[in-house]
């Protein structure tokens, strides 16, 4: 028997939009987290916006397997979500064939860093936007608008504490940045 072959995904966005349970919820394994308790000295560091009940905060990685069958298995990080941690994002990257990037869409200002950092470092990313407690407040399309997304990048609908939403989303991943390798385009 061969040894898997490995593929690495990355899941990105803003603070509390749901990084942590969306690679929980696909994890064949318990994840692997980095949360540190949340603290008053942070509060004058960090912009928690409307997140302020999160009690905790990824401060490196969160880490997860996905066996996919007995020749390929799915690696996937999350990125820690507040501007102070960003520095280990080069890493996290480094060997990805994408990432996927939450959007909160009551704060969509918080998901521009990570957009704009997977175009800058070339990295093929689709938006998902995550549907919490399974409500859509905004159509797709008005997204893609108000984040001055291009039309080849996937924009989808996912629901992170679902596993089945969760695998959507990088299938969805997985054939854009195939489709992009494909055609020699960068992100």
């Amino acid at each position: 028997m061969s040894n898997p072959i490995p593929v690495k995904i990355v899941v990105a966005g803003g603070f509390a939009v749901g990084k942590t349970t969306f690679v929980g919820s696909m994890s064949d394994i318990d994840p692997l987290t980095t949360e540190a308790n949340m603290t008053k000295a942070s509060e004058t560091v960090d912009n928690l916006g409307d997140a302020t009940t999160k009690k905790g905060t990824t401060v490196a990685m969160d880490f997860g397997r996905v066996a996919l069958g007995d020749e390929l298995v799915l690696y996937v990080f999350g990125t820690p979500g507040q501007d102070r941690f960003h520095f280990m994002w080069d890493e996290l990257v480094r060997g990805a064939i994408g990432a996927v990037v939450l959007v909160d869409t009551n704060r969509l200002d918080d998901c521009f860093p990570a957009i704009d950092y997977m175009e800058q470092a070339g990295v093929p990313f689709v938006v998902g936007i995550n549907a919490f407690d399974g409500v859509l407040r905004h159509h797709p399309d008005d997204v893609r608008e108000a984040l001055d997304i291009p039309d080849y990048i996937p924009i989808m609908v996912t629901d992170a504490r679902h596993k089945a939403a969760v695998r959507d989303a990088v299938i969805g991943l997985v054939r854009h940045a195939m489709a992009m390798a494909s055609t020699g385009a960068q992100a």
